[in-house]
């Protein structure tokens, strides 16, 4: 079984994000996975990183991987808070990034310094990536 895996660790900096995000979508398309699923494990990268950025402790850590027909998601930092859906009113601007990772992930969750989430994608007859 074939298994793809990204890993990095940076400084909690927002400026980072859309890097984490495009870093997160090559990994995937080198690794021969495409579809509506990249859009997918882009957002919840975004989400995740982001949330761990503002909310988190010390340095982030973003692990994408993608082994028999699943993609993880996984983000850590310093922090023991455990990350927590949260149901932000009409007019504000932030806030809703959790519940769209639990809104498109097959599962999510917290372990306190980690928060990870999971999609399926494709395998073909022979196990590897479907094109």
């Amino acid at each position: 079984m074939e298994q793809h895996v990204y890993e990095v660790a940076f400084l909690p900096d927002p400026i980072r994000v859309p890097e984490m995000r495009r870093a997160a979508t090559a990994f995937l398309r080198r690794s021969g996975i495409s579809g509506p699923v990249v859009d997918d494990v882009a957002l919840a990268a975004t989400e995740l990183v982001t949330n761990a950025i503002r909310h988190g402790d010390g340095a982030v850590h973003l692990c994408v991987s993608a082994v028999g027909g699943e993609l993880r998601v996984s983000v850590t930092d310093q922090s023991p808070d455990r990350a927590e859906v949260r149901h932000a009113d009409v007019e504000e601007v932030s806030g809703r990034g959790l519940f769209l990772v639990a809104a498109f992930a097959h599962s999510w969750g917290s372990s306190g310094q980690e928060t990870w989430c999971t999609f399926r994608y494709p395998l073909g007859d022979d196990g590897a990536v479907a094109a």
